[in-house]
């Protein structure tokens, strides 16, 4: 899990860096549109759309330890150039192929993680990898302001980008694809975890391949959900610090530090969440009340955002947290409704159209704060993609044992 958490960690930073960027004065130093910069920040999630599927074919049926191995090096260089290079269009292409570079990880670590936990500890081994998104965002919002006030924006995203070059090495020393495979567990607990998870196969319907799920109402719908989350999400993430730039006219490094908060928050919530859909099994009821909360709470920022900077803020911080809380039962429903022969296909398919949701929100996001001169519109936008969300999950397709 240590492995796991900051491999994700490094792969949030070097996607995750460029609002920091944008908010320094990416567009200024490279003559371009505020509106082409929010083109820049979106393009991530069309690369990371484009390989999902096969890049979690390759890791059920090969090795999903060998594909992040190479993903690793790939983002880390990928990441560093996006400091080198002036010109747009490969700005443009490098932050495409950033996208794609990355879009193997998520899928293919949930496979990695269904080979070594049961159900009873998914949703807490799900959340304690994807922690390694809002820590990383907390750390990062707070040194990486430093770090651009001292060496600029373009020299950050090579030094953020090197650790992901060095880890690489280290992830294909330590990490194995199944515990039979992995020295340190003796056999008698290897051959006592793996009779486990194969009776929770056993007890799962059969499919007989991918194409069969995309005629369950269920998959569609988690599809359709977490396109609309995703698009509240990134879209807070990325121009959270924009945002708290422009309503408090305060220094990059102060932004860096009043960006991490709502990270912080959320830390505690995904614990939590992921502790109590463990105890009672119950995934559905612990993912639609955040969503409406997350989406409230924006609604509320965009309201007062114009007029009390600190209201605003003070929600933004209720809203990041109930963002990010139901991530650990949400990845633990497929595994729970499919077998292993098809569900990390259907994991990177629900990935897939998060990106997309990605793309919309980032884009969407940053050009309605050019357009608008405010960060209002864009709250209005999230908010109601995350009521969206929530109501979702609520559907009739969900009321089964696995879920509610």
């Amino acid at each position: 899990m240590p492995a796991v958490f900051v491999t994700y960690s490094l792969a949030y930073l070097d996607r995750a860096n460029y609002g920091f960027g944008a908010a320094a004065g990416l567009a200024k130093t490279l003559h371009i549109s505020d509106a082409r910069s929010a083109f820049l920040g979106s393009l991530f999630f069309l690369g990371y759309f484009l390989f999902q599927i096969p890049g979690a074919a390759y890791a059920r049926r090969k090795s999903a330890t060998r594909l992040v191995f190479f993903a690793l090096l790939s983002w880390g260089v990928l990441a560093a150039l996006t400091g080198v290079i002036r010109e747009f269009w490969l700005l443009a292409l490098d932050r495409l192929l950033l996208g794609v570079a990355e879009s193997v990880i998520f899928p293919s670590i949930l496979i990695l993680l269904t080979n070594w936990f049961t159900r009873t500890e998914r949703s807490r081994a799900n959340a304690i990898f994807i922690l390694g998104n809002p820590v990383t965002v907390l750390w990062m919002s707070a040194v990486t302001g430093f770090l651009i006030k001292a060496v600029g924006w373009q020299m950050t995203f090579v030094f953020e980008g090197i650790p992901s070059i060095v880890w690489a090495f280290v992830w294909a020393l330590v990490v194995r694809d199944r515990p039979r495979k992995a020295p340190w567990l003796s056999k008698q607990c290897c051959g006592q975890l793996e009779s486990e998870l194969e009776l929770e196969q056993q007890a799962l319907p059969r499919m007989a391949n991918f194409r069969a799920t995309l005629r369950l109402p269920g998959v569609l719908l988690l599809c359709i959900q977490y396109l609309f989350w995703s698009a509240g999400l990134y879209g807070f993430v990325l121009w959270l610090p924009t945002m708290i730039r422009a309503g408090s006219a305060r220094g990059i490094e102060t932004v860096g530090l009043l960006s991490a908060a709502p990270f912080l928050l959320a830390i505690v919530l995904m614990l939590a969440v992921a502790h109590f859909s463990d105890r009672t099994l119950s995934r559905k009821n612990y993912i639609w009340p955040f969503m409406v909360l997350a989406g409230i709470a924006l609604f509320v920022s965009f309201m007062t955002a114009g007029r009390n900077f600190w209201l605003a803020y003070a929600f933004l911080i209720i809203a990041g947290a109930c963002m990010y809380a139901p991530y650990g039962p949400f990845f633990a429903i497929v595994p729970e409704m499919l077998p292993n022969n098809v569900a990390g296909e259907v994991i990177a398919l629900i990935n897939s159209c998060g990106a997309l949701g990605g793309f919309a929100g980032t884009w969407m996001v940053g050009l309605l704060q050019a357009l608008t001169g405010n960060s209002r519109a864009g709250y209005f936008f999230m908010s109601m993609s995350l009521l969206l969300a929530g109501a979702i999950i609520q559907h009739p397709a969900f009321i089964r044992r696995s879920c509610d």
